[in-house]
């Protein structure tokens, strides 16, 4: 029976959310698939999304990078838990190595925990990465010349992906020449989940006139540690929904998770997205033709290509850190809605059956 062993990593739900679409391709193409996900993302981001039988396996995968929120990237404990990471290494992939034999896998699918593919070298399984970006390109701007250990990491990071049978790298993604770790790269075009929008349901759940805009605030997996939500409580004519609790006085900003409909349909039925520039929330937001408010990190590794692509191809805007911290958002909320549509549309969103193909012949 064909076995897929998903490791994902952690890292906020960037990373989990392009492989849903893959892995339920895959299931399309090959009768009685089984897949195990090993990672630390919660059962509940999967369930109503993966269309198939799957099984959870908590691990810890990779460390990525440690945040003081969405926007804050803690470069010291970064690296610190790096280094914590990498204590007694060739024990950590013996035992994922074991757990990958025990589960029966035929290929190991990564994104992008380089603890995954050196293990499936070490189970002498292949193994696939997928993803936009990788850890090793993530840590480089971040690297210490005074810190040996540095380097000696990234080091560790780059002769593990080298086990990689093969890279697919989704657009819009990092040049090719950025991910030579891998002995093969192979481009596809963007990976995402079109969802069918329900914006009357939405606005039903809400409360919503129809003369008022329905904003997501879409951070991804690092929740905002704080919002003004006094601002926007006096910010006629929007309505916000947000991630993690909302008091309960509250009238114009919501919780997801008190509006019965699943976070793609949400995203596909609002009129306004803000959120910092992530992978597939600016490539959804895009096949939706939904207008993107974005803060820039500007220390993020892919960031400028995901800017890039929106601009070509949706409609965005940039509000300052400072200006989003202050709640300073109205005229930045009518301004964006007036962004002209692109002169042009991406013409490949078929990465998700193209990576498929990729997978279903490992089989």
């Amino acid at each position: 029976m064909p076995m897929i062993w998903c490791a994902i990593s952690g890292h906020g739900y960037g990373h989990a959310a392009p492989v849903v679409p893959v892995l339920n391709e895959v299931a399309r193409r090959t009768k009685g698939l089984k897949v195990v996900l090993r990672t630390t993302v919660p059962a509940e981001f999967f369930q109503g999304r993966l269309d198939f039988d799957w099984a959870l396996s908590p691990a810890e995968q990779d460390i990525g990078c440690v945040q003081d929120g969405p926007l804050h990237i803690d470069i010291g404990r970064t690296w610190a838990e790096h280094r914590r990471f990498h204590e007694e290494w060739d024990a950590r992939v013996l035992n994922e190595a074991q757990a990958i034999r025990a589960a029966g896998a035929n290929v190991v699918l990564s994104n992008i925990s380089y603890l995954a593919i050196e293990a499936a070298v070490e189970a002498a399984v292949p193994a696939v990465g997928l993803c936009s970006l990788s850890w090793d390109a993530v840590l480089e701007p971040f690297q210490d010349p005074a810190q040996a250990w540095h380097a000696e990491i990234l080091h560790r990071i780059r002769q593990a992906y080298g086990g990689a049978s093969l890279m697919l790298r989704p657009s819009p993604g990092l040049p090719v020449k950025a991910l030579q770790a891998f002995p093969k790269v192979v481009e596809v075009g963007p990976i995402l989940q079109i969802t069918k929008p329900d914006p009357d349901a939405l606005r039903n759940a809400l409360g919503a006139s129809p003369y008022e805009k329905v904003v997501l605030i879409g951070f991804g997996g690092i929740p905002l540690k704080s919002l003004p939500l006094d601002r926007l409580e006096r910010m006629t004519g929007f309505r916000f929904i947000v991630s993690g609790p909302v008091p309960d006085q509250s009238r114009r900003v919501r919780s997801h998770s008190s509006i019965p409909l699943p976070f793609p349909a949400i995203l596909a039925s609002v009129d306004i997205v803000m959120t910092k520039p992530g992978y597939s929330t600016i490539v959804e937001a895009v096949a939706h033709r939904k207008p993107v408010l974005y803060v820039r990190r500007y220390n993020f590794v892919d960031e400028a290509y995901l800017v890039e692509y929106l601009h070509r191809y949706g409609r965005g805007m940039e509000l300052s850190v400072r200006d989003f911290q202050a709640g300073r958002w109205r005229d930045a909320l009518e301004a964006v809605m007036d962004v002209p549509p692109p002169a042009e549309h991406d013409p490949a969103s078929s990465g998700a059956v193209e990576a498929a193909r990729f997978l279903a012949s490992a089989f």
